[in-house]
């Protein structure tokens, strides 16, 4: 009996070790994650980013209220830009007030930084950031939540003066360029402070298995591509450089802005792991950043994960139409459709309120747990996009996308809105009352169908059925904005 226990209890203490790893591509599926032992999509509806430096945040409430919905997924932006205090709403996250502000780098005996208090000594580290830092990625960890660490952000006119690394904030002097050449290889000793920065936070949080490192989001808003691609490459060999000599190696992201296969866009790079997209589809020319939706039609042949990682800023940057059902139906699209990380952005958690309790927050991570549900219903890792076996039904400017493992599991989902026209980042729900007949070409066999309520995540109607092979017609429930389909072989 005591040779049983001890072996049983030597091979739970391997299961352990060969569990305990980084999230990483699964090696089944590239275009998904394996994360403890088990395969993994990220979905959640997450704060602006500031965390970590804001210490008037009680980031514990915020992840128990994404735990408390079965949310696996937040972002972060560690210190090298900030907000302004109440920029966009009240209490937004990533504007603390200067002195609830904790970033990388200490406070210096000299006073001067534009925002209030000491300037910052780029040569010191600062213990309790990192104190912080490792907490947040621990409680997260605990709650089975995957931390994304976003280095920077495209800087603007009025943020720039903000950073610790702009001249006047330090006392190395630093930094003493336009915003526009903040993030491009023009001045040597600003790059190497960057690199020293994404270097030493790489170098913290090796241990941690829930991160993801992502180099930099929206890096050319106003900064030619040119010019910002090769300094994103330049982080990307810092990143793999600093986790050569390390234990552990940790994915890494970034998004692609611009063109298609333009100086933003690492898709084909080996340095890069996970390809990122933001908004719905995104304009077709200038600083256009990649959609979503844009990058499971145009990337996905790269064999990654497809990250969605920004949505507007709910609720005000949907500027037409229920918020919260172009919410749900932009997160439903992407997943089912292929996509591996899906995050919404949430203006509803704020310093007072860090859980984010408001009836219309709920309504929104309702659907994104019902969401995670249906998709980890389905053996996802067999599946890939295909919207192939749906012969007809689809009414013309009706959004539908889906996954298939042929013959054996379908998921399906439709909805009826438009893209918004301006700069196409977010659709405009168009509510009725509909019902179609959608043919669909399934092998022969005996199967179960399910329509589900994306917004309730009920069961709308099942149906158990042998077909021969071929077309096959289905009736949809009734709905309102949208539905799902959910079909799997008996065996």
């Amino acid at each position: 009996m005591f040779h049983r226990i001890c072996t049983l209890g030597l091979a739970l203490v391997l299961v352990a070790e060969l569990r305990a790893e980084p999230i990483k591509l699964h090696p089944d599926n590239p275009h998904y994650y394996a994360w403890n032992g088990q395969a993994a999509i990220l979905i959640t509806s997450a704060e602006h980013y500031g965390a970590v430096i804001n210490l008037d945040f009680d980031y514990v409430a915020y992840l128990d209220a994404l735990k408390a919905y079965g949310l696996n997924y937040t972002r972060i932006w560690p210190g090298a830009l900030l907000e302004m205090v109440g920029e966009f709403v009240k209490d937004n996250t990533m504007g603390p007030r200067p002195d609830r502000t904790i970033v990388p780098w200490v406070r210096s005996n000299l006073p001067g930084y534009v925002y209030g208090g000491n300037k910052f000594d780029l040569d010191q580290w600062n213990p309790a950031f990192f104190a912080r830092l490792k907490d947040f990625i621990e409680k997260a960890a605990e709650r089975g939540i995957v931390v994304e660490i976003c280095f920077f952000n495209s800087e603007y006119t009025h943020r720039w003066p903000l950073s610790p690394l702009y001249y006047q904030n330090n006392v190395q002097g630093v930094g003493k360029c336009d915003f526009k050449d903040a993030q491009t290889l023009k001045y040597p000793d600003l790059v190497e402070r960057q690199s020293q920065y994404v270097a030493k936070i790489t170098r913290e949080v090796n241990s941690h298995d829930n991160v993801i490192l992502e180099i930099c989001d929206e890096p050319s808003l106003y900064t030619p591509h040119a010019e910002a691609g090769p300094w994103v490459g330049r982080l990307l060999e810092v990143v793999h450089e600093t986790e050569s000599s390390l234990p552990k190696k940790h994915l890494v992201a970034q998004e692609v802005e611009g063109g298609i296969g333009g100086p933003i866009d690492y898709s084909a790079s080996p340095l890069l792991n996970i390809i990122v997209g933001q908004y719905v589809w995104g304009p077709e020319q200038g600083a256009a950043q990649m959609g979503g939706m844009k990058g499971l039609d145009y990337e996905y042949g790269h064999s990654k994960p497809i990250e969605f990682n920004e949505t507007p800023y709910y609720p005000f940057q949907y500027h037409k139409g229920d918020a919260v059902a172009a919410s749900r139906v932009e997160a439903w699209e992407f997943i089912v459709g292929g996509g591996a990380s899906f995050n919404h952005l949430n203006s509803r958690y704020t310093i007072e309120n860090p859980a984010g309790n408001t009836p219309d927050n709920a309504l929104i991570l309702s659907a994104l747990r019902n969401l995670k549900n249906f998709i980890y219903s389905f053996d996802f890792v067999k599946m890939s996009p295909d919207k192939r076996f749906v012969v007809s039904g689809i009414p013309n400017g009706t959004y539908c996308r889906g996954i298939s493992q042929p013959g054996e599991q379908y998921a399906l989902y439709h909805h009826h809105s438009v893209l918004e026209e301006s700069n196409k980042e977010y659709y405009v729900v168009t509510p009725g009352k509909y019902a179609e007949t959608l043919v669909l070409d399934l092998p022969g066999g005996t199967y179960k169908a399910d329509w589900v309520d994306p917004a309730s995540g009920s069961v709308l109607s099942s149906l158990a059925f042998t077909h021969q092979g071929g077309d096959k017609a289905f009736i949809t429930p009734e709905h309102a904005i949208d539905i799902a389909l959910r079909i799997k072989r008996g065996h």
